[in-house]
């Protein structure tokens, strides 16, 4: 059975275009640093991002985690909001491979302010770990964009203390979408930015770290210690090829299906759609339901074909992306119609 499957948007098939390349690129081996199609991936993604080099990682987690590792000495803090990916979604990797404290600061929607880095910075003179890297995501998993001038605004405070920042860009090619604005605008905010080629952009795996050429070579250490460093990978580097150079061109369509869904569900009673979030791919609503049938839902959902997440934090998020069309959203918004009518 075919499924619609809206538990993510890393779940989507590689293309058709995407396989021939896999079968037919050239390959070497990356860890000799002689593999073509993967010093072709690096070299597309730091033009495209705007920085001097790229490296080429197996997740975004590890590319993230490379990323701390490098700007950071064992008992330094960072600043981050704590609802990021790296402090939710990657099981504490920041304290246990880089033995860096992380300053996790709640924010409104998760978005940190030039106003509270400043407040949070901490100096070699006090007793707590002093402050040598701040993180921001953009676009952010709880589905909202921070606008460009406020990433602007935080990175004036950085340079302004001399401190890297890094930004998690797993969606940032759905952020600049967004924004109307060009990746390298966004990443002219920070100093080192992860993107993710298989959020979205359909590539089977794989990320890319990229900064400055000093920066990176540190970094590829940092893979080799981390357990990253592979072999052929230009098998998977001619995927991210294909998603850096056609699939981050589409995004505004999930953009717009995930608005129509939205939508739809929004005219389901009981149903309330945030749609302060519906500002990428990402769908968020709550039910106004018992919770024996909204914790069903998912399962009811896949005897019609649909796979869902459950409730997370009693909100439900669906994904729109690639493999999903313009139909397959109605049908969605029926079915769910149906079910909780």
């Amino acid at each position: 059975m075919n499924y619609i499957d809206l538990r993510s948007d890393t779940v989507t098939q590689p293309t058709l275009e995407m396989r021939e390349a896999m079968y037919s690129t050239p390959v070497g081996d990356d860890t000799f640093g002689d593999d073509p199609t993967v010093r072709n991936l690096e070299a597309l993604a730091a033009h495209t991002v705007g920085k001097e080099a790229a490296l080429f990682l197996g997740s975004g987690t590890m590319a993230n985690q490379a990323a701390v590792m490098t700007h950071t000495v064992r008992g330094d803090e960072m600043i981050i909001s704590s609802g990021s990916h790296i402090v939710v979604h990657e099981v504490g990797a920041a304290a246990v491979l880089s033995g860096v404290m992380v300053h996790a600061i709640p924010c409104e929607r998760d978005m940190l302010t030039p106003e509270i880095i400043e407040q949070a910075l901490r100096t070699e003179e006090e007793s707590y770990g002093h402050t040598s890297l701040i993180c921001l995501e953009n676009a952010l998993s709880n589905g909202m964009v921070m606008p460009l001038e406020q990433m602007q605004a935080c990175y004036a405070v950085a340079q302004k203390h001399g401190l890297p920042l890094h930004l998690d860009g797993a969606r940032l090619f759905n952020g600049a979408a967004a924004l109307g604005v060009s990746p390298k605008e966004m990443a002219a905010c920070c100093d080192s930015v992860m993107i993710c080629l298989s959020k979205s952009l359909c590539a089977p795996m794989g990320s890319l770290l990229c900064g400055s050429r000093d920066f990176i070579e540190r970094a590829r250490r940092n893979r080799k210690l981390l357990g990253g460093d592979m072999r052929q990978s230009g098998l998977i580097a001619a995927c991210g090829i294909i998603a850096l150079e056609k699939m981050s061109r589409r995004l505004e369509e999930d953009h717009r299906n995930a608005q129509r869904l939205g939508e739809l569900i929004s005219q389901i009673p009981g149903a309330e759609v945030d749609f302060e979030r519906l500002q990428i791919n990402l769908v968020f609503f709550k039910l106004d339901r018992p919770r024996e049938l909204v914790d069903r839902l998912p399962a009811l959902m896949l005897e019609k074909g649909v796979k869902i997440n459950g409730l997370e934090g009693g909100t439900i998020r669906l994904a729109t992306h690639n493999d999903i069309t313009a139909e397959d959203i109605e049908y969605v918004g029926a079915t769910l119609q149906e079910l909780l009518r």
